[in-house]
């Protein structure tokens, strides 16, 4: 039976349940305790394999004779830039999104979680959703999911929107992102470009970023960094929004692409998050005393003056640690965020010789760490590395706990990961 939800119950349903990992949506039942499996959505590689994008299944159950090792992979077949996912509410499915096919593929990781069973794919879904395309993750609600996109079927640039299906995988609606005719304040920063999308329910709020479009991230990074037009198609701004009504309130520029958003956890720490990509800087969305939301600029990413290109922040749910993944460098920089209007880094590792995606547990202790960014944007030669590799924190340093080399595994290059668990969404 579907469920129909007003917007009213969406904000109370956040009062009873958080995320696992700490940059997982509100609505999302939580993995207190030891995770037992990781969930890899991974690009197929030519030559590597089947060449096709996977989903690989690790056991990270301590003790486990398995531990740390591959016990499930599920090839779709084909190749479609497998990019990030995400559960629905009741944890029961894990949808994932094909960035290039704009393709959703749904796994049903409830019936035996070890072992994911891909149930259904959504393949109209630039038809319904009227010419968005790049589905680039997938985030719960109750009831339902939001997928933020990164493009438009029209020209393909960096226009787009935000897309509503429900549970049952039935369209609901499309909203698209604020452009410079938009009656919005702050519409002269508005690009209508986007990339994350993530919700602070209890001010009913949500805040978008934004990246680039189809033309740009199929590309060649080599080929389009010398490209001085395409490189101006990059997007500048972060948008404000009523959640309940879906409206944009505010535009913020931030220049360099935005990516991903982090909310605070604490019930009276009304800021978040983000890294911008091409300009190598942390800023922060923040309600200030009289109540308006600003945004600013909050410390630099590596060396000054050098760009590291950060690609993924984790939170830790006290709010008190950041965590920073730069692809250019390979390095994870933490930083001490309990004044988060000046983030002082404290510690730094390089895990790789590129490096993308950072996933924490909710008690703090374990990172797992992803290599791939985009299959035309990842390194060559030998600094192609493909990996997921774990390591341990004990507030000081990280201890690496175990490797995985995806290419000599012959899996492809290993992008999003996601926390699974028998003790969830049973």
């Amino acid at each position: 039976m579907k469920r129909f939800i007003t917007f009213g119950a969406l904000a109370l349903t956040a009062l009873s349940a958080m995320a696992d990992e700490t940059c997982s949506s509100p609505y999302l039942a939580r993995i207190e305790g030891q995770e037992e499996f990781v969930y890899v959505w991974t690009l197929g590689m030519d030559g590597v394999g089947d060449g096709s994008d996977k989903l690989v299944t690790l056991d990270v159950k301590p003790g486990s004779p398995n531990y740390g090792k591959v016990i499930h992979s599920h090839s779709l077949g084909g190749r479609h830039e497998a990019h990030h996912g995400g559960f629905t509410d009741d944890r029961r499915q894990l949808w994932l999104s094909g960035l290039e096919s704009s393709k959703i593929f749904i796994y049903d990781v409830h019936s035996a979680p070890a072992k994911p069973r891909h149930i259904k794919t959504i393949e109209d879904f630039e038809k319904v959703t009227g010419g968005a395309i790049g589905p680039h993750g997938v985030y719960a609600l109750p009831g339902r999911v939001l997928i933020p996109c990164l493009s438009n079927a029209r020209d393909k640039g960096g226009r787009t929107a935000l897309v509503e299906y429900s549970n049952e995988g039935d369209y609901i609606a499309t909203h698209w992102l604020p452009t410079k005719d938009t009656p919005v304040d702050g519409a002269e920063f508005a690009d209508g470009y986007g990339y994350d999308a993530r919700v602070l329910p209890r001010k009913n709020v949500m805040l978008t970023t934004a990246f680039t479009g189809w033309n740009n991230y199929t590309r060649d990074f080599g080929s389009l960094a010398k490209d001085a037009e395409a490189m101006k198609q990059v997007g500048s701004s972060m948008v404000m929004w009523n959640f309940h009504t879906r409206q944009p309130k505010k535009v913020f520029q931030v220049p360099g692409a935005p990516l991903e958003i982090r909310w605070a956890w604490g019930p009276k720490r009304n800021y978040a998050f983000t890294a911008t990509a091409f300009a190598s800087k942390l800023w922060l969305a923040y309600e200030d005393t009289q109540g308006e939301w600003q945004a600013k600029e909050v410390a630099h990413v590596g060396p000054a003056g050098q760009g590291v290109l950060p690609v993924d922040i984790s939170l830790s749910a006290d709010d008190q640690t950041l965590f920073v993944d730069s692809f250019g460098d390979g390095m994870c920089r933490v930083f001490d965020v309990s004044d988060p209007h000046k983030p002082k880094q404290i510690y730094e590792k390089q895990i790789g010789r590129q490096l993308n995606m950072v996933s924490q547990s909710w008690d703090g202790r374990r990172l797992y760490f992803s290599s791939s960014l985009l299959a035309r944007w990842d390194k060559g030669g030998e600094d192609n590395e493909q990996f997921v590799r774990a390591y341990g924190w004990n507030g000081k340093e990280m201890k690496r706990s175990f490797a995985l080399d995806f290419t000599a595994l012959k899996l492809g290059r290993p992008h999003h990961m996601l926390f699974g668990s028998t003790k969830i969404g049973n």
